[in-house]
């Protein structure tokens, strides 16, 4: 699906808030087929495209590690639940994307709880 709209003309797709890692699609794997999805749109599009990976977990360093693997893979984007995360937690996330060059979007739902 994100292949899909990327290709179909979107500019950006998101994780839905509820998708963390759960045991039929976990993070890792689902991380890193956006990026291939990503990277195939801006392939045959020409144009700059991106998804919102959430990186929502239950500590911030799981969060931490989500971030630096999105980092690793390419992805220009990152989300976090900041309610279910924690103000704290999402500061500290903030900073940490500021020093490496992500974006954040902060998702407010807490739908995640």
């Amino acid at each position: 699906a994100v292949y899909e709209c990327l290709r179909g003309g979107l500019d950006f797709t998101k994780d839905d808030e509820n998708v963390t890692s759960q045991p039929f699609m976990r993070w890792r794997d689902r991380f890193l087929f956006c990026q291939d999805a990503i990277e195939k749109s801006q392939a045959e599009t020409g144009e700059r495209k991106g998804h919102y990976l959430n990186c929502t977990a239950g500590t911030p360093e799981e969060m931490y590690e989500r971030a630096e693997f999105a980092k690793e893979i390419g992805t220009p984007i990152i989300m976090h639940d900041y309610l279910t995360g924690g103000f704290t937690a999402n500061t500290g996330l903030a900073n940490y994307c500021r020093k490496n060059g992500l974006l954040l979007h902060i998702h407010r739902a807490m739908h995640g709880v």
